[in-house]
């Protein structure tokens, strides 16, 4: 079969499967990681969506073909917070996947495998190898969550051990780490804060960061070394309207949703003693990219905002329709939308265009030159449509996943640019508009926006 007949189905209007029963999982006291009383929610059940019904077999063919990373580098992106441990985990999994239907039991299984090790490490009072395994079993837990499009017992399962063991691993963490709930709407959106290593007191810049939509806020910081923390920055690690956890707790994806979370974020941050309100930026990977840039249009007090691996492109026509028919299904869940039909209709108000034109703010960009996900013409758009002082920085020959080529490699790395950017922006420094492209070679060749 031709990739374009595989990326390319028509819609259909399809009827949700029954609600999913709820149970609500307790979280150790200690870490204050609870979900809130009568947070967890039904839904509609899982989407529809004829291009994923019809070729499944393709999709099951391609992972077998391909392998786990046949649409993004997740296991390298999940493995990236865990470090060299981490590896053989991730080398197990890989070839233990061989369809879409293994996924969750792999990670599921590799999982408990950690949280027992972990267990018995805290029995032994060997609490460094304990913190890492609880870390470990964490990611693994938030890893088996991600092709479940439905609030099942499963899911719930599955976010309920993610928080259980990241609550474990933070009451043993290097840094300070506090469960967070931020108001919105009635409900409350979930968010972990970390300290920099070594906080003693005072006011200390911070980041609100925003995950892709295959990651989730408990990998935003790495288990050692993290970039942000290095250099000083507190990070409230969230989930917004849609993202991972919100589906379960009933808050749900569209453009208007993320506008108000941007302020209740940046007050909840503004709020602690620990943050400097005058320092707060927002950072974003992936989908994170795209309500990165609706966060910081739609609330001018934070100080700088700095996106990487763009998702831009108004109305989203190319990942939903021409890549893996995974993404669509994921974000019909996202916005908590069953009908195909109705998704397409939705997806129409994706777009940055009302609050790219709003931000002030020092603004980074950065992308890959062969995005396939999101053309990286969309980002050029977006930023050029910035008022405020911005950097476009392209890196030759690189995907979506901002990586994994010469240009990456030799010139400057993609996550250490957004870290500095980020730090000195909320330092004062202040930056000409830009657009550099990074070749092959290394080489930065900057003109003038």
């Amino acid at each position: 079969m031709d990739r374009r007949d595989f990326l390319h189905g028509a819609t259909m209007t399809a009827a949700g499967g029954a609600a999913a029963l709820i149970a609500e999982g307790a979280a150790p006291a200690r870490a204050q990681a609870q979900v809130p009383a009568g947070a967890a929610t039904a839904m509609a059940g899982e989407p529809r969506m004829r291009r994923y019904d019809e070729q499944r077999w393709v999709l099951d063919n391609v992972i077998r073909s391909v392998g786990l990373d046949w649409d993004q580098p997740r296991t390298i992106y999940w493995n990236a917070p865990i470090g060299f441990e981490g590896l053989a985990d991730f080398a197990a999994i890989r070839q233990r996947v061989q369809k879409y239907a293994d996924i969750t039991p792999a990670f599921e299984a590799t999982a408990r495998r950690r949280e027992a090790k972990a267990v018995e490490a805290e029995k032994e009072g060997d609490t460094v190898t304990a913190r890492e395994n609880y870390y470990m079993a964490t990611i693994h837990w938030g890893a088996a969550q991600w092709p479940i499009d439905e609030n099942s017992e499963k899911n719930i399962l599955c976010n309920t051990k993610k928080r259980e063991c990241f609550g474990k691993y933070a009451a043993l963490a290097d840094h300070k780490i506090e469960a967070v709930w931020i108001p919105f709407q009635g409900k409350q959106l979930p968010g972990w804060l970390h300290l920099p290593y070594g906080y003693s007191g005072g006011r200390v810049p911070a980041v609100v960061a925003i995950p892709g939509m295959d990651s989730f806020k408990e990998g935003g910081v790495a288990l050692y070394g993290d970039r942000w923390l290095n250099r000083g920055l507190a990070v409230l690690a969230i989930e917004g309207p849609g993202q991972y956890e919100c589906p379960v707790l009933g808050i749900y994806m569209s453009v208007p949703a993320w506008a108000e979370a941007a302020k209740a974020f940046y007050e909840f941050a503004a709020a602690r003693p620990e943050i400097d309100p005058q320092r707060i930026g927002v950072v974003g990977t992936s989908f994170g990219s795209f309500a990165g840039t609706i966060t910081a249009g739609a609330e001018p007090r934070y100080k700088a905002c700095a996106v990487s691996g763009t998702a831009l492109e108004p109305g989203w026509n190319t990942v939903f329709n021409e890549a893996s028919p995974t993404f669509k299904k994921r974000f019909m869940y996202m916005a908590n939308i069953q009908d195909e039909a109705k998704f397409d209709a939705f997806a129409k108000s994706l777009t940055w265009e009302g609050y790219a034109e709003k931000i002030r703010m020092p603004y980074l960009c950065i992308g890959g030159e062969a995005d396939e996900l999101s053309p990286i013409e969309n980002a050029e758009r977006c930023v050029k449509a910035i008022p405020g002082p911005k950097r476009l920085v392209i890196y030759q020959d690189s995907r979506h996943s901002v990586g994994g080529v010469p240009a990456a490699a030799l010139g400057p790395s993609p996550t250490g640019l957004q870290a500095d950017f980020m730090a000195a922006a909320l330092s004062g420094k202040t930056f000409p508009s830009e657009r550099w492209f990074v070749d092959a070679t290394g080489r930065i060749t900057k003109t003038a926006i």
